[in-house]
């Protein structure tokens, strides 16, 4: 059922999604909320790479309205190498679920979740072209708007090989991918829960579109990757839903 729930969600994101088999809503992993030890793989060689997190510019409030992002939505498979700037990685990032504006019962973030648990997070694996930053796999943290530096090294061939060599992973300068825990929400929601998990992966991978279309970027959502491979390679123990590469449209 999860299976088919996610399909159905992929499929109505964008058109022409390739799916393999064991899908992209795995079983529940194993102690799900485990992040892998870097210093257990191969690509790890610099040791000040976990040092720091990345302090990313605050996101801005961009001047193409809404209806005219939604208007010019569209898959978009085709990137320039050139390399995104930080800012423009906050403000993608900030979409996918950063805060918004205070409520009142305290901040709200930009998409919805089913009972404001927000099952997901989202990885960066970034190329070497990447302004300030140095290739490899990065996950966002919301609640100070920074990166955490998770794996050193670009990650971007293995990341498309994992996903059928769809090239267009490799080609552009940054990917995201949403990254599901569902015991978060089924914790309190059951079963139930797996279907709200992969509608908050739906309302992130919308804000993603809407704002790669604000800063004049393009994207396209995958869904077809190995499962296994991908969690490796993010060295998480979440499950990867959905991979969106972002760059320049040529």
């Amino acid at each position: 059922m999860r299976k088919f729930i996610f399909f159905f969600l992929a499929a109505t994101l964008t058109t022409g999604l390739l799916v393999v088999s064991g899908g992209c809503a795995p079983g529940d992993p194993v102690n799900n909320e485990e992040v892998n030890d870097p210093e257990d793989n191969d690509f790890n060689h610099n040791n000040a790479f976990y040092e720091q997190e990345i302090e990313l510019p605050e996101p801005g409030v961009d001047q193409k309205t809404v209806s005219k992002a939604l208007y010019e939505r569209r898959s978009r498979r085709s990137y320039s190498p050139e390399g995104l700037d930080q800012e423009e990685i906050g403000n993608l990032l900030w979409a996918a679920g950063g805060v918004g504006i205070d409520g009142v019962s305290g901040a709200t973030r930009t998409a919805a979740s089913a009972g404001g648990i927000y099952p997901l997070d989202v990885y960066l694996v970034a190329g070497p072209d990447t302004d300030d930053l140095r290739a490899g796999v990065y996950r966002y943290d919301h609640a100070d708007h920074v990166l955490v530096p998770v794996a050193e090294g670009d990650r971007r061939d293995i990341l498309a090989a994992s996903a059928l060599d769809q090239a267009y992973i490799a080609e552009a300068p940054v990917n995201l991918v949403l990254v599901g825990y569902y015991e978060r929400t089924t914790g309190r929601y059951g079963d139930r829960g797996e279907r709200y998990v992969h509608m908050d992966a739906g309302h992130a991978s919308q804000n993603i579109y809407l704002m790669s279309e604000a800063l004049d970027l393009g994207t396209v959502a995958i869904g077809a990757f190995d499962d296994t491979e991908t969690a490796e390679i993010l060295e998480t123990g979440g499950a990867p839903l959905m991979i969106l590469p972002v760059g320049r449209v040529e």
